[in-house]
């Protein structure tokens, strides 16, 4: 009970400083900045590692600034995350952009569902609820070990129309929705659970595992595949791209959705690494470690 009612106070705390103007919240992310990256210095080995086995090909002066502008992004992205909790839909339009939406209307109209994949890259969760305005989307997501907090932040992930789908309960919603028209999102970069290991392939110049349920799905309903192809414009701003991968998905050759995504967020996260989540323990399992 104590443990629950210090969360219910967490979260009105948070949704009074979603309330706040976004210059003040930069403000905030400044200072929350130094205190991450100087003072508490908040997973630094994790980055520096990840960064060291990423791009070895840079040197040292050239890893350290990308792991100092992702310290500031990273402040930056959870200022952005707590505003979700009161912005209006006017304001995240006017943030964030897409630049075709039309790819996914035409999909619609000729009856064909779409799985989406997005990385842990730019906003993901503002694109992801910007997107659900005008289109139903299942959001697929990995439950919070707080029931209070997981609760609130479906709240807060399904305001603008998303439909919430816990990872666990994947297969049965597609199933269930299989004749419908439906837009999937899952995060590609997600590390698969111990138990599904069994599949690795090069990204960011190392062995990794990579969940293969993306793909598994998307051949279950036949959908095209779909990236979603952030950028940052400047502090608070954003677009996305809709980028085909695949446009029927059991016509495609095994692995071959999972090595398109992966490939393509590898670029991206090459084009500007500092947006991506490096502070994330990406790499827990080896090749050895496989089934």
């Amino acid at each position: 009970m104590i443990n629950k009612g210090l969360s219910r106070l967490g979260i009105f705390f948070l949704y009074l400083v979603s309330l706040l103007p976004f210059w003040l919240l930069y403000v905030i992310s400044d200072f929350l900045f130094f205190g991450l990256y100087y003072l508490v210095g908040y997973r630094r080995k994790v980055v520096q590692e990840n960064l060291q086995n990423a791009f070895p090909e840079k040197s040292a002066a050239e890893r350290a600034d990308i792991e100092k502008k992702y310290f500031r992004y990273l402040a930056d992205l959870i200022v952005e995350t707590v505003k979700m909790i009161s912005i209006s839909k006017a304001e995240l339009q006017r943030r964030l952009v897409c630049t075709n939406p039309q790819v996914v209307a035409n999909y619609q109209a000729a009856g064909k569902s779409v799985t989406a994949v997005a990385g842990h890259y730019c906003n993901w969760e503002w694109a992801g609820t910007e997107f659900s305005i005008n289109t139903r989307l299942f959001m697929i997501y990995k439950p919070l070990t707080s029931d209070v907090f997981d609760n609130f932040f479906i709240k807060v992930r399904t305001r603008f129309g998303a439909v919430a789908v816990a990872m666990k309960q994947t297969l049965r919603t597609m199933i269930a929705h299989k004749n419908e028209f439906t837009v999937t999102v899952f995060a590609g970069d997600q590390t698969p659970i111990r138990e599904q290991k069994n599949y690795f392939t090069q990204f960011l110049n190392q062995p990794t595992a990579v969940f293969q349920g993306i793909e598994k799905i998307a051949k279950l309903i036949d959908s095209a595949v779909i990236f979603y192809d952030m950028k940052r414009v400047k502090r608070g701003y954003y677009t996305y791209t809709i980028v085909p991968l695949v446009e029927n998905a059991k016509e495609s050759a095994e692995h071959e959705i999972t090595e398109a995504h992966v490939k393509y967020l590898e670029g991206m996260i090459k084009r500007e690494p500092q947006y991506w989540l490096w502070s994330h323990r990406r790499w827990k399992f080896k090749p050895e470690d496989a089934n």
